[in-house]
């Protein structure tokens, strides 16, 4: 039996942010849910989440996932004082306790199973996951024989100048026999210079402890800082747009770009410099996004092109055109072989296959048909105040420059409203609809003004 421990107490001092340092994300998720995704693979038992700091925001983060348990550690007094919570709820467990740190993001699935493997196969009390570090300042130093057993683990600090040479490093990722260090942990003292107790001193204190190197030393990578933070970001992102390039999407610049865990890419797909695709989006075959571009949580349909454009919380159709410097809103659904152009801004709107907003319009909570032509400079006026209301147009219609159409409001089947109307009432299908005010004209107007230079 398998039971998961993932340390996520901590305050994260140096992170300086409101947010616990397990909330903070990379490429899209929380850190703590990249660390529960990884142990997805492995199949455990038992996953139980060690909170403390802001518990009630890491625990209502996560509290979706099925078959995690939480445990709170209060006050935070080291790592050793976190597993000793578990002594309670793991008191009839009888296997093997894995223990991750929810600011380690990087790990594998892989790596992980390898250590659990290992750790059955040598029989061993305890499997520390090991790193070898061109620079290792800071960390603890792992001293073993050639077979992988450790004979001691030495904090950076602790370490004469001989030891600090020594490049194999304790990734702070353990797979213990629960019973014996059960047995341990009440014996664990904070007699040290921080008054906190520390998980390895349980390591000394049992008969075989064997380590494990990590293929990678970047996936061992811990995160306390904004600096580390994004130093993980860039990790990750290469590896997510190396796997994508490898899939046959193309970034063009892969540097200026980030994408989420979640996107999904069809193939032949362009990316263009400085774009940023974010969430659950899907990008359908042979698109080109980008460049400064910004797509969240949406779906994009093949042969489409969006440059120059945010889209949020939409799905856009095949074969429709975004851009440049237009503004697609959460709950729009643009059908295929749309057009929407220079500063339109559309939101929780729905357009027809094959309409067109060229320039300069908003439209929101609309219904517009196929084949539409909406003018530049057209807005549905959809808020009274107090309500959002809405337009509805028909199918082939279209409407002039500078139209306002004042919601609720319908325009027909293959209406037309002239430029500069102002629309507060039903357009029967195939209708002229003009509101205007008179035109007038005062002849000799220039004479009539004052001298300029008295202005």
């Amino acid at each position: 039996m398998l039971a998961i421990a993932i340390l996520a107490a901590g305050k994260g001092t140096r992170m300086k942010s409101s947010l616990p340092k397990v909330l903070q994300e990379l490429a899209g998720l929380s850190l703590i849910e990249r660390v529960l995704k990884t142990c997805e693979g492995l199949k455990p038992d038992r996953t139980i989440v060690i909170i403390g700091h802001e518990s009630n925001k890491v625990k209502s983060k996560i509290n979706h996932l099925s078959n995690v348990e939480f445990v709170r550690q209060i006050p935070q007094k080291g790592t050793g004082h976190a597993i000793q919570q578990l002594i309670p709820t793991l008191d009839q467990f009888k296997g093997e306790l894995l223990i991750l740190n929810g600011d380690v993001p990087l790990l594998t699935t892989t790596t992980i199973k390898k250590l659990v493997a290992n750790h059955y196969k040598t029989n061993a009390d305890v499997s520390i996951l090991s790193a070898r570090m061109n620079d290792p300042k800071g960390y603890g130093r792992i001293f073993s024989d050639n077979n992988g057993k450790v004979s001691k683990i030495i904090e950076d600090r602790d370490c004469s100048e001989i030891e600090k040479k020594n490049k194999l490093t304790n990734a702070g990722v353990y797979c213990f026999s629960w019973q014996k260090l059960k047995q341990i942990l009440p014996s664990l003292s904070n007699q040290n210079e921080q008054q906190e107790i520390y998980l390895t001193d349980a390591i000394e204190k049992l008969a075989k402890a064997v380590h494990l190197e990590a293929s990678s030393a970047d996936e061992t990578t811990g995160i306390n800082d904004k600096q580390q933070l994004s130093t993980c970001e860039q990790l990750l992102q290469n590896k997510l747009i190396n796997f994508w390039m490898r899939e046959g999407v193309q970034f063009i610049k892969p540097l200026t770009c980030t994408i989420s865990e979640t996107c999904k890419f069809g193939t032949d797909v362009v990316i263009e410099p400085e774009t940023h695709i974010r969430g659950r989006t899907i990008i359908g075959d042979n698109c080109t996004i980008g460049p400064n571009s910004f797509i969240q949580d949406s779906t994009i349909g093949k042969n489409t092109c969006i440059f120059y454009s945010v889209v949020r919380d939409s799905v856009i159709g095949k074969a429709t055109n975004i851009g440049p410097y237009s503004h697609i809103r959460p709950g729009s659904n643009i059908n295929n072989e749309c057009k929407i152009g220079n500063f339109v801004e559309v939101k929780n709107s729905i357009l027809g296959k094959g309409t067109k907003a060229n320039h300069l319009s908003y439209l929101g909570d609309a219904t517009i048909g196929e084949k539409v032509n909406i003018g530049a400079g057209t807005i549905t006026a959809n808020f009274d105040g107090k309500n959002k209301n809405k337009t509805k147009i028909g199918n082939y219609s279209s409407t002039g420059s500078n139209s306002v159409l004042i919601a609720p409001v319908e325009i027909g089947k293959n209406a037309t409203v002239g430029a500069g109307s102002t629309i507060t009432e039903e357009v029967p299908n195939n209708s002229l609809a003009i509101s205007r005010a008179k035109q007038i004209i005062k002849e000799n107007w220039s004479q009539e003004k004052k001298n300029p230079t008295n202005l």
